[in-house]
């Protein structure tokens, strides 16, 4: 009985842990500015998973940059937990100077989640589709009203 290593797995065991709204930005870097609410992230996250069924998500840091410095229009979300911040402490100058609005999300693994993957994302840029054209149009505009960082 000493060695049995066996757990029975019960309907507690199989329970995601969910990490608290305010644990997730005290987590967040300082430069990760703006930051999108708790609404506007939940917002974010569901037009990035209709993004991803409809192949209209540019993921990764590298692939971003590529296509935004190529001309291509969406909205820019980064994570804002990722460390070293440097990764992708360029990207907002890179969004200003081609008038692309961008925020921060609070979790690299929420951002990689949305897009439908277990590995975690630190920047995603969602293209708009005339599946999801309405919710698309309003969270443009919200983000872009957002306060920009001085």
């Amino acid at each position: 009985m000493a060695n049995d290593s066996r757990r029975s797995e019960g309907p507690e065991d199989t329970k995601v842990a969910t990490v608290d709204w305010d644990v997730l930005v005290s987590r967040v870097s300082v430069i990760a500015n703006p930051l999108a609410s708790k609404k506007l992230a939940k917002k974010l996250f569901k037009v990035i998973r209709k993004a991803q069924k409809r192949k209209q998500l540019r993921k990764g840091v590298r692939e971003v940059q590529k296509f935004i410095r190529k001309g291509e229009r969406g909205l820019a979300v980064f994570a804002g937990d990722t460390n070293p911040i440097d990764v992708i402490a360029h990207m907002p100058v890179v969004c200003e100077e081609k008038d692309i609005p961008y925020c921060y999300v609070p979790s690299k693994e929420g951002l990689g989640g949305a897009c439908g993957s277990h590995r975690q994302t630190c920047a995603v840029m969602i293209k708009s589709h005339e599946d999801y054209k309405d919710l698309y149009d309003s969270l443009y505009d919200d983000v872009k009203s957002l306060p920009l960082p001085l």
